[in-house]
């Protein structure tokens, strides 16, 4: 024992040994960019005094979607709430004119802050940047003779005022924007070209552009963002005055090049949080912007920066309290506010969240925009370095950036955004699910997909129309699943550094990218193939270990409500949904959403069991008095429908029941739900991953409430290699980890005998004398990172973190095995405990 211990010192030390020696190197190239140098506080000082909840074992990685608040902005946002009192600024108090003056000295916080000078700017208070966008959209003066373009690098927020624009006739176009250096003949201080590229489909009205002269005096819209919140590639904002003045010569050889009078909006909402457009140099008319991605808090509320003489354009309908001078309620009459923000603010303002951001911006002005984008961006650079030189063991490249060609931080045009797709050794992609839930279980938080801008998603990731429309037609949408189609990925993953960000969070999602995908020269292990980190055991080695016999069922569970706890026997029928009974019941919240472990870990602690002799099903809770009989109806092997209909509740005889029963459910549970049961066993319908009806991986396949099979089976062999492996972690002194009992996993059988994951290779079994054909591996999630110790309910990281080391395979973390049920409808049949298995390998 006292040698282990003298092993692991000496780990540890070269760990430490390591990391310094990453520091030093990383301070050698970014030393005078990382850490604040020159601020009020170095970035240790400010992890250590305003974010000692990360010290918790978090790494934030989605600045880019919100960054943080500091705990001592929150401080001291209680303490002015605490110690101040404010009131609507409708009223005429002497406590609502001082709330109006706080407003007010915000707008002018605002204006600052983008170099805006209130002679030609008015900030205009929303929910969000979103609601600030809409704004334009809706109250722009559109025409037939007007254009909307915008770039292909924008938010859906950006292209939702589409819309409004082909909604009253006018033109949507998607741009790219060409930028070169200098063209010959130009002078190197004239600053660089730029092209606008109209896309070759464009959008439904843009034809009748073709032969047209002149757009007259209609009113034209040209938007932007300062920074693409997918690649965070940073736009030249001289498109702002070569739009707004050049704009025939930008516009060349465009359908637009002959329309007059444009208006330009910038998106901000990502860029400003390190580098916010300078209003004062690049005039654009309109600006929008959320408060929680600069500093966290407060979230719902953003802000519209209009160009006065923009605003007067603005043709505004509805009007509210606040927004008017005067309305009669009995004749068409109303006199408007004059004053902008006056105009557009309906209702009342969200007063305390604006008096908070003076805190935020206070936080700001002391570090300095320049120093934050100097820090987050050494960040940004050292972590495209790393993932760019990436090889895994057969020399093949691991990392595909996006958007990072100059990776200079002195001309660096990115914000500090990251984004990137893995292959594996043999050019094929992993999946970015795989990739965000590898890093939860490393307690790393980023973020995948496509953010929410389709154009760049598909621009960089090389999606054409007939792409984009297949896998749309494949049942494709946003934050499914689905994250590679036919070979290509449909999103990618995200990392964004904050003004908090630390170098050891850098390293610390390197280091996990490394552990977890770059693969090595091949080893031998124990288990099955991954990403060619560990080889499966030889053909040879498996049969002669499956020579010997002795194979047989250890238990029998039966789980009747989904996601509760289940009962074992020693024998129980079998029918054509599997187990009897089994999976038959789930519980439902009244909006219609279906709950389980994963929103509610405590149903784990609700027991059940089946009397098959009296037709019971009893159900048990800590949290209520009495038990729960229920009736079981006589016709579950015969039933009266063969589709699911989550609508159809069969249990309930009668409205006392139904109350009976749900109200004991409602407090068992804590949250208002009613029971459902399944109204088939011989539907083939069964519920995907997001909980709505969707095909089983077998069509043959007849389950009830099962996720994805009737049967789940379990090795007890792998369960002791599992923690065989859990033991070594848990040699460190500083972790605990308890010992995983099969039940753990949820599993309908559990079999002994044989070697660790010989189940893997087996094709048809029979148990007894009833057969049984593998459906593959079970894909596991976090819900068995959830265990009940003596009524207590615990979450952890394990043993998801350990089986993802070894039994991953193409973005699936397998343990456990498929199985469906061969049924003969002229044969009763019954499973028992103690029943030899004999398996059928591959």
């Amino acid at each position: 024992m006292g040698r282990l211990n003298i092993e692991r010192e000496i780990e540890r030390e070269r760990d430490s040994i390591s990391k310094i020696i990453a520091m030093e190197e990383f301070l050698k190239e970014f030393g005078d960019y990382y850490g604040y140098p020159d601020g009020p506080k170095n970035i240790n000082e400010i992890r250590e005094t305003e974010f000692k909840r990360l010290d918790q074992g978090v790494v934030y990685l989605d600045h880019a979607g919100s960054t943080l608040y500091s705990e001592l902005q929150m401080e001291n946002i209680f303490k002015d709430f605490t110690s101040s009192v404010y009131g609507n600024p409708h009223s005429q108090s002497d406590i609502s004119s001082a709330t109006s003056e706080i407003i007010a000295d915000a707008r002018r916080q605002v204006l600052e802050y983008f170099n805006a000078s209130p002679e030609d700017y008015s900030c205009v208070f929303t929910s969000g940047a979103t609601a600030a966008l809409k704004i334009v959209g809706e109250t722009f003066p559109w025409t037939q003779d007007s254009n909307f373009v915008y770039t292909m690098e924008n938010h859906n927020s950006v292209l939702g005022i589409r819309e409004y624009a082909l909604g009253k006739g006018a033109s949507a176009c998607a741009v790219d924007i060409e930028e070169v250096a200098n063209q010959p003949g130009q002078l190197a201080s004239s600053g660089p070209f730029i092209k606008v590229k109209p896309r070759a489909v464009q959008t439904r009205n843009t034809s009748k552009l073709q032969n047209e002269e002149s757009r007259g005096d209609a009113c034209n819209l040209f938007a932007f963002p300062s920074e693409c919140n997918f690649t965070g590639l940073r736009f030249n904002l001289d498109l702002v005055n070569l739009i707004k003045e050049n704009n025939e010569a930008t516009l060349e050889g465009t359908p637009f090049a002959k329309s007059k009078r444009w208006m330009v909006l910038i998106d901000a909402a990502k860029g400003c949080a390190t580098q916010p457009p300078n209003l004062s140099e690049f005039p654009a008319d309109f600006v929008v912007m959320s408060f929680y991605k600069l500093f966290g808090y407060p979230t719902g509320l953003g802000a519209l920066l209009v160009r006065n003489d923009a605003a007067k354009l603005l043709k505004k309908t509805y009007f509210s309290g606040g927004t008017v001078a005067a309305s009669i309620a009995d004749i068409d009459f109303v006199k408007r506010r004059e004053r902008v923000e006056e105009f557009f603010e309906d209702g009342s303002a969200s007063f305390l969240s604006i008096a908070a951001i003076r805190h935020g911006f206070k936080l700001l002005k002391s570090l300095t925009t320049s120093a934050i984008w100097m820090h987050t961006t050494s960040l940004s650079i050292y972590v495209k370095k790393k993932l760019q030189a990436l090889r895994h063991g057969n020399g093949a490249g691991v990392c595909v950036l996006y958007g990072s060609e100059n990776l200079n931080l002195s001309s660096h045009k990115s914000g500090p955004t990251v984004t990137f797709n893995l292959k594996r050794p043999d050019g094929s992609w992993f999946g970015y699910l795989e990739v965000e839930k590898l890093a939860s279980l490393s307690g790393i938080q980023l973020r995948t997909g496509c953010f929410c801008n389709p154009g760049a998603c598909a621009k960089y990731l090389d999606l054409s129309h007939s792409d984009l429309l297949s896998n749309v037609e494949a049942g494709h949408v946003c934050w499914d699943d689905n994250d590679v189609i036919n070979g290509k990925p449909t999103g990618a993953v995200r990392v964004s550094f904050g003004y908090m960000s630390t170098f050891e969070e850098a390293k610390k999602f390197i280091d996990f990218i490394v552990s977890s995908f770059v693969s090595p020269p091949t080893k031998i292990g124990n288990g099955i193939a991954v990403n060619g980190r560990f080889a499966q055991l030889s053909s040879e080695e498996l049969e002669s270990k499956e020579s010997i016999p002795g194979y047989y069922l250890k238990s029998v569970t039966i789980y009747p409500i989904k996601s509760c706890a289940g009962f074992s026997v020693n024998r129980w029928p079998l029918c054509r949904t599997g187990l009897l009974h089994d999976r038959e019941w789930m519980i439902q919240g009244l909006t219609g959403e279906l709950i389980t472990q994963k929103k509610v870990p405590e149903m784990s602690l609700i027991s059940t069991f089946i009397d098959l002799e009296e037709g019971l099903l009893v159900v048990e809770s800590a949290r209520c008095k009495d038990k729960l009989y229920i009736k079981i109806k006589s016709n579950s092997y015969n039933p009266r429908s063969d589709e699911f209909d989550a609508h159809d509740n069969n249990i309930l005889e009668n409205h006392n029941e139904e109350t009976r029963i749900n109200c004991w459910f409602t407090n068992a549970i804590g949250r208002q739900c009613k029971l459902l049961q399944y109204s088939s066993s011989t539907s083939k319908h069964c519920l995907n991953r997001n909980k709505s009806p969707g095909l089983c991986r077998v069509l043959e396949s007849n389950i009830n409430f099962a996720n994805e099979a009737q049967f789940l089976l379990i090795s007890e062999e792998s369960v002791a290699d599992l923690n065989r492996r859990l033991e070594e972690k848990g040699k460190d002194p500083n972790r605990y980890l308890e010992k995983l009992n099969p039940q753990r996993f949820r599993p309908n059988l559990v079999i002994a005998g044989g070697e660790p994951y010989a189940e893997d290779k087996w094709r048809t079994l029979k148990i007894g004398d009833t057969n049984f054909t593998s459906l593959g591996g079970c894909n596991r999630c976090q819900m068995i990172n959830i265990s009940n110790e003596s009524g207590q309910v615990k979450k952890s990281n394990e043993p998801l973190t350990t089986l993802a080391s070894y039994r991953r395979v193409k973005g699936k973390i397998l343990f456990g095995t498929l199985l469906r049920y061969e049924h003969d409808a002229k044969v009763e049949s019954w499973i028992r405990v103690g029943e030899e298995v004999n398996p059928e390998r591959e």
